[in-house]
């Protein structure tokens, strides 16, 4: 798997905890949308799709299922946050 495009659109909302939103296209043929980019307590970090359960929480739609794929998609869409006005 190739992450082979990031877009990200920044969201500058007073007293607003999330930063932005990014989609990111996977091999040129798989899209994932509404990514969120939050500012947490330790920096900025990434939030993945989710949609709200039967008991009041949430579940991701779709997630990295290891640390490494995680720690690959955090960097694109991060690093692609820093050069987004």
């Amino acid at each position: 798997m190739k992450i082979t495009s990031v877009t990200v659109h920044k969201i500058d909302k007073e007293n607003s905890r999330m930063k932005g939103i990014a989609s990111v296209l996977l091999d040129d043929c798989f899209a994932i949308h509404d990514i969120r980019i939050i500012d947490g307590k330790d920096g900025l970090f990434i939030a993945m799709p989710s949609r709200p359960t039967s008991t009041g929480g949430y579940r991701d739609i779709a997630h990295p299922i290891n640390t490494e794929t995680r720690q690959e998609f955090s960097k694109a869409i991060l690093d692609e946050y820093e050069k987004a006005e």
